[in-house]
């Protein structure tokens, strides 16, 4: 009998331990599938409004219905939205160049071009008053309005070749990028009387040879509706209770690039982003399981997977107002952005903390030793929870941090570390059962960054580590063919100075970038190790 008293209480905790390991590996094993499945090519990036993310939609949709998840969206578990409804270049659109066609996305129609075709032939800062007119913008700056919109230039031109009897306009060396002209088709403008298109770098790049001796341009604009939607992926558990918790975490990615969003525009390849949210979103489904098989019924939970966050959080803007739950009955919401990634040196970073005044005592109970954890007290931020933040809801945003494969077709499966996966999983249930038994939350408005200005005429080409706070702006990933690449600069080098203004952070770094155009040179320096380092920059 002696010896069975000494024995039971490791055979006992043998026994309590095993279910607790039984279910670690059954998280692990659906983490692993969900990602494959998620980041495989055949949803070809789960771009907002194609095929791909509704694909994922789909699978998310019988995973929550698997867990025993209630359907919440407007059709089933599905809530469909517009992203965009403009106009688009139909297929009589081109632009020949000496008789050689241009290819599609190196020009785009402006939204006030009036449905015609022209030809002629064109001189660079030479413009007959009966011809096609070629507008260098970049040598015209100075008649454009720094206070006006965007637009505000390219109209004034095209009404004045109108005037002196023009049959056409041509814009080139414009400031703006690709992506930004494209969403000028968007606004509703009234049609002008001539055909107006702009021309991307590399067209450009052709008006601006120094060999150029004139140019025979022969165009056409057509202009069609244009609309895009998006899904999000609602689950709910009713607990019959009084207030809501929300879990979240986008699950679209960007597809091949189209939308200029990619870090490595060279490669038109399938951005997988396995990361970049396959990791999140197999971390909600997950905990959709859990909380549905749970005994924490003090709150309801909706557990919605967003779409349309790479594009400017459409989904989560569109839920919070349609979504079928007031924001004044949520107790909070937890987003999970980029969570495959965890390793020992940079650990988890966890935002939002300053939400509430609850968060800190939770956090403290819930976070277990051996994980390393960088908090930030701010509720904004570039991914959903920054738009329940702004009504009034207490957040908490989980971020493994950036990496070089960000926004690249490199952001697959085989890099995802499953067990950190598994652990931030485990930490986030932690906190909600913290929480359970704890009051509802209050709220607190936090002391978010200062914005600085949103026009920004060119672009360094890197990805900053937002989880680095040791002075400056370490470089996490570097785009191919901007700036940077170009300089010398790698992933690893800490920014501390961007031309004559020092780099502290993050918000002083976009402040010194704001002052430049394009065309213009400045100076960066560096520190890579224990050595400085200045690169010579043309934008």
């Amino acid at each position: 009998m002696k010896k069975i008293y000494l024995l039971c209480p490791l055979v006992c905790l043998t026994l309590a331990a095993y279910p607790q390991k039984k279910a670690d590996r059954k998280i692990m094993s659906n983490l692993q599938l969900h990602v494959a499945y998620l980041a495989s090519d055949k949803l070809e990036g789960r771009r907002t409004g194609t095929a791909g993310e509704q694909l994922a939609a789909a699978y998310i949709a019988e995973q929550m219905k698997q867990a025993g998840l209630s359907p919440k969206g407007t059709s089933g578990y599905l809530q469909e939205f517009t992203v965009r409804e403009g106009k688009e270049a139909g297929p009589k659109t081109r632009l020949l160049l000496n008789h050689r066609p241009q290819a599609a996305g190196t020009f785009i129609p402006l939204p006030f071009s009036a449905q015609k075709s022209a030809k002629g032939e064109v001189l660079p800062g030479v413009n007959d008053l009966d011809n096609v007119w070629l507008i260098d913008v970049k040598a015209a700056e100075d008649e454009i309005n720094p206070h006006g919109a965007p637009m505000e230039f390219y109209i004034k031109k095209t009404k004045e070749a109108k005037q002196n009897g023009a049959t056409g306009i041509i814009f080139f060396n414009g400031p703006e990028t690709t992506f930004t002209v494209q969403k000028w088709l968007d606004e509703k403008v009234d049609p002008l009387p001539i055909p107006a298109i702009w021309a991307g770098p590399e067209v450009s790049k052709i008006f601006s040879a120094d060999d150029a001796n004139g140019f025979q341009v022969d165009f056409e604009v057509e202009l069609k509706p244009s609309k895009r939607t998006g899904t999000n992926v609602v689950g709910y558990i009713d607990n019959g209770a009084a207030t809501t918790v929300i879990l979240g975490a986008h699950f679209d990615h960007i597809g091949y690039g189209e939308d200029h969003n990619s870090m490595a525009p060279s490669e038109k390849a399938i951005h997988n982003g396995a990361d970049d949210n396959a990791s999140g979103t197999a971390a909600l489904i997950e905990l959709g399981r859990m909380l549905k098989a749970s005994s924490l019924k003090k709150n309801n939970y909706a557990v919605v997977a967003f779409s349309g966050e790479e594009l400017g959080l459409f989904g989560s803007k569109y839920f919070i107002d349609n979504g079928g739950i007031p924001m004044k009955d949520v107790n909070y919401m937890v987003n999970m952005d980029m969570v495959g990634r965890l390793t020992a040196d940079k650990g988890l970073q966890i935002g939002g903390v300053g939400t509430s005044p609850a968060w800190d005592a939770i956090l403290k109970s819930a976070v277990p030793p051996g994980i390393k954890v960088s908090y930030d007290s701010t509720g904004a931020g570039p991914s959903d929870h920054a738009a329940f933040y702004r009504k009034d809801v207490p957040v908490l945003f989980f971020f493994t941090g950036t990496h070089g494969d960000y926004h690249k077709p490199s952001d697959d499966t085989d890099k995802i570390n499953y067990d950190g996966s598994l652990k931030v999983v485990k930490l986030v249930y932690s906190i909600v059962e913290k929480a359970n038994v704890q009051p509802r939350l209050a709220f607190t408005k936090t002391r978010d960054r200062q914005p600085v200005s949103t026009k920004f005429s060119v672009t360094l080409g890197i990805m900053p580590d937002y989880t680095y706070n040791k002075g400056g702006v370490r470089v996490e990933g570097v785009s191919d063919g901007k700036p940077a690449r170009k300089a010398g600069i790698v992933p690893g080098d800490v920014i501390v100075q961007l031309g004559e203004k020092p780099v502290s952070d993050v918000e002083s770094y976009m402040s010194a970038l704001s002052v430049f155009k394009a065309g213009d040179h400045t100076t960066v320096k560096v520190k890579r190790g224990k050595e400085e380092k200045v690169f010579d920059i043309a934008f």
